[in-house]
């Protein structure tokens, strides 16, 4: 039967709902995905093999993963919170504002950081946890879940705009392919000078927000 297909999709669904693990999850899904689609057991292992070898971005991301896990053995996060702790004015709102900003140049030109797991949680709520000491307060610990929150909600809008930017990126060419089928012939660099106003649009928006909201929290909670 035809939704027998989307058992795999049902079984993400309740599996992240129940909060079970992340890796079983997601390769029990990928299994009964294959079986009910008519996939064998050597074939679906030898299209995972494929897809994996074959994915570059996987490859890097598995070396960032390790580069920085080793970095923050040695004292990534440490070095991280003592230096925003020289600077007595700054906040948790202004360093991922900052943060957003440098995202949104960086993603303009295809690089990443290693997203929330590689820079966000080992550089940047560090520094945020460490402008909350400079200004002589213990963090809060649901101002901290917050600020998790808004950090990774800032990657995620400077670079979900920002790598549209790179003329020949994968973000652009799906919206010019996208255009193309619906009846817009669009060229690349045609569309990364429309997409600049909405990508500065987009960043300042979210720093004015987070920054207005981590305001409201520290009258909350300190």
């Amino acid at each position: 039967m035809e939704w027998m297909k989307l058992l795999g999709i049902m079984i993400v669904i309740v599996g992240f709902a129940l909060k079970l693990d992340s890796i079983l999850i997601i390769v029990a899904a990928a299994l009964v995905t294959a079986v009910v689609g008519g996939l064998s057991p050597a074939v679906f292992l030898e299209t995972l093999g494929t897809n994996f070898v074959a994915n570059r971005s996987m490859a890097i991301f598995i070396i960032i993963m390790l580069v920085t896990g080793t970095l923050e053995r040695n004292g990534l996060r440490e070095a991280a919170a003592a230096l925003i702790g020289k600077f007595k004015g700054a906040t948790s709102g202004l360093v991922i504002g900052i943060y957003g900003v440098m995202r949104a140049v960086f993603a303009a030109f295809n690089v990443g950081f290693g997203g929330v797991a590689g820079f966000v949680r080992p550089v940047i709520m560090p520094m945020a946890e460490g402008a909350i000491t400079a200004q002589g307060k213990k963090p809060n610990e649901d101002h901290m879940e917050e600020l998790k929150g808004m950090a990774a909600g800032m990657e995620n809008v400077t670079w979900f705009f920002g790598q549209v930017l790179f003329v020949g990126g994968s973000g652009a060419i799906l919206v010019q392919n996208t255009l193309a089928d619906l009846g817009y012939e669009v060229e690349l660099g045609s569309l990364a000078a429309a997409e600049i106003p909405v990508c500065i649009i987009a960043t300042v928006v979210t720093i004015i927000l987070y920054y207005l909201k981590d305001k409201a929290l520290v009258k909350k909670y300190y």
